[in-house]
């Protein structure tokens, strides 16, 4: 049985070890009129306004407001593909850069899921931000050795420090449950935490419970509350991503089974279907096709 550790949870990194998030910059520098970004499937968006003003839009029945109006230095992430466009943004100067923000897995990646359709996030809440930000637009003003790798990797730190702003902020967005919630449980975090590291664990109830420090029936009950999924549930729907990630990457049915904690491929199948509503053959056959 996991250990309880009374020590701070690294609430992120089990996660992004194993669904990556890759950033590139394709764009520094001023923006004129109106500026159209479409939606691409499993791609995001990063844009950091450093001074001016803007008008952010998006299309009704979208998911996000319809009109934001952007008067102070902010980050906007779309974690998830929304066509929205900028209007008014920078005339002058190099004070706005983009990113594209591409999460392994798509939408099946746990924090896409668990995010708002757009986070708008003023600099100024964000403690540490602006050292990231002043290497990242010395980067983007001239012309140096290695500047579009070094710039991609800024982006990829500015999105840590996001991520840990909302684990502090979990009411943001209108987020009112789900995995940002979960984490941002001092107890329920160290759960989940230990799940991310140890998916092939023999998790049972009395185990997540202990490793939480809780007893069984408030842990269950505090779960449900703040992810709205059971933790069997949520349990199952992590070990189902980490699978479908295996899978794409030519693992056979049998080694997922092994690593993620089945007692046999048959379990894991159904595991799979319960899950998905497709066996993992056919899942992964229709991924290829």
């Amino acid at each position: 049985m996991t250990s309880i550790s009374e020590g701070p949870v690294d609430r992120l990194s089990a996660l992004l070890e194993r669904f990556r998030v890759h950033t590139h910059l394709f764009h520094a520098g001023p923006l004129c009129g109106v500026t159209h970004f479409d939606a691409q499937e499993g791609r995001g968006f990063l844009h950091v306004l450093r001074r001016g003003e803007m008008v952010v839009t998006h299309q009704p029945r979208s998911g996000a407001p319809r009109k934001i109006k952007v008067t102070e230095p902010t980050l906007l992430l779309y974690p998830r593909p929304l066509e929205h466009q900028f209007q008014n943004a920078p005339e002058e100067g190099s004070d706005f850069v983009c990113a594209t923000v591409d999460f392994e897995g798509g939408v099946r990646h746990p924090l896409v899921a668990a995010l708002p359709s757009v986070v708008v996030l003023p600099l100024r809440s964000v403690e540490g931000i602006e050292q990231t930000l002043a290497l990242l637009f010395a980067e983007t003003e001239r012309v140096r050795c290695g500047q579009r790798l070094l710039a991609d990797r800024l982006f990829e730190v500015l999105l840590v420090q996001l991520l840990r702003w909302l684990l502090d902020q979990p009411n943001h967005g209108g987020m009112t449950e789900g995995l940002i919630h979960g984490l941002a449980h001092p107890k329920l975090a160290r759960a989940l935490t230990a799940m991310h590291e140890s998916p092939g664990s023999a998790w049972t109830l009395d185990s997540m419970a202990h490793t939480a420090g809780m007893s069984r029936s408030a842990f269950a009950a505090e779960f449900k509350l703040q992810l709205g999924v059971s933790p069997a549930e949520y349990l199952l729907g992590w070990r189902v991503s980490l699978a479908q990630s295996m899978l794409l990457a030519g693992s056979s049915i049998k080694v997922a089974s092994e690593k993620l904690g089945y007692a046999s491929a048959a379990s894991f199948s159904r595991a799979f279907v319960q899950s998905v509503g497709l066996s993992p053959r056919t899942w992964l056959q229709s991924r290829q096709a």
